[in-house]
C-alpha cells in the first residue's frame, strides 16, 4: 500500500494505518470474492491500488469545486458502483462523508454489504436498484450535494441517469477515460433538458502511469423536470 500512502502524502492529505489497513482488507475481500463472481478484471495488487484505488479517491484531489469533499459532511451517491468504486475508496478516505452505493446486480449489493460490516464503515449504505428506479424514489430524489459515476455510460446517458438524484446548486462527476470532447458536444441537449450546466473539466494522468482521466463536473441548477428519468432502458436507446 505504499503507492496508495506516497499519492495521498502528495497531496498534502494524510491518511492513517487504520485507513490503510482497511484497503487492504478491501482489497483481499475484492479478490476473494472475484473468483465466485465477476467484480474486476483487474486483481494484481499495484493495478488495483492504482486502477481503482487511485483513481477513485483522485478526483477529491484534482477538481477545483469539490475541493471542500475532504471537510464537509456532505451526502454522496455512487451511481452503478459495481464492485464499490469510486465509493467506498472516498469514504475510507474521507469518513465523515455520507455515502450511498446503487447497483442494478443484488449480488454485488450483498458484497458491497459485507465490506461495509467487515470495515465497519458508517453512514454508508448500499442499495439494489436500477438508476430509473431509484430516482423515482423521494427519498433519493433531489436530495444529494454530488453524484458520482464511474465507466458505466456516454455522458448525455450518465446525465439522465444521475441528475435527478442531485439537489439544485449540487454536482455530478463523471469519470472519464480517453477523448470526451465529442461526449461533451453530443450531452448539450441533455444538459438543457435535465437543467446541468458544466462547470468544471478537468484531465489529469494518473501517477506513475500513462492512464488519462477526465472529470466532468456538472451543476444541477433547477429540479429535474418530472418526465427524467425515463423508464428502464430508454436512456441508453434513445439519449437525449
Amino acid at each position: 500500500m505504499d503507492k496508495l500512502k506516497e499519492y495521498i502524502n502528495s497531496q498534502n492529505y494524510e491518511i492513517s494505518e487504520k485507513q490503510l489497513a482497511s484497503f487492504k482488507h478491501y482489497y483481499e475481500m475484492l479478490i476473494e470474492k472475484n473468483k465466485v463472481m465477476n467484480l474486476t478484471a483487474i486483481t494484481k495488487k499495484d493495478e488495483v491500488i492504482l486502477k481503482h484505488f487511485i483513481d477513485s479517491i483522485s478526483m477529491a484531489f484534482s477538481i477545483k469545486s469539490v475541493a471542500g469533499i475532504k471537510e464537509k459532511n456532505l451526502n454522496l451517491i455512487d451511481i452503478g458502483t459495481g464492485a464499490g468504486f469510486p465509493g467506498i475508496p472516498l469514504k475510507i478516505i474521507f469518513p465523515d462523508l455520507n455515502v450511498t452505493l446503487l447497483d442494478s446486480l443484488n449480488k454485488r449489493v450483498t458484497f458491497l454489504n459485507e465490506v461495509i460490516a467487515e470495515l465497519g464503515l458508517k453512514n454508508i449504505t448500499a442499495i439494489h436498484s436500477r438508476a430509473e428506479e431509484g430516482a423515482r424514489d423521494k427519498s433519493l430524489r433531489d436530495h444529494f450535494d454530488i453524484a458520482v459515476s464511474r465507466a458505466v455510460a456516454n455522458l448525455p446517458v450518465l446525465l439522465e441517469y444521475t441528475l435527478p438524484f442531485v439537489k439544485k446548486d449540487g454536482c455530478f462527476i463523471s469519470y472519464k477515460s480517453g477523448d470526451i470532447d465529442e461526449e461533451l458536444e453530443s450531452s448539450k441537449h441533455a444538459l438543457k433538458c435535465l437543467n446541468g450546466t458544466i462547470i468544471e473539466d478537468t484531465r489529469i494522468t494518473l501517477p506513475d502511469s500513462d492512464i488519462k482521466r477526465s472529470f466532468v463536473v456538472v451543476k444541477k441548477t433547477a429540479p429535474t423536470p418530472k418526465a427524467y428519468p425515463r423508464k428502464a432502458g430508454t436512456a441508453r436507446k434513445e439519449p437525449l
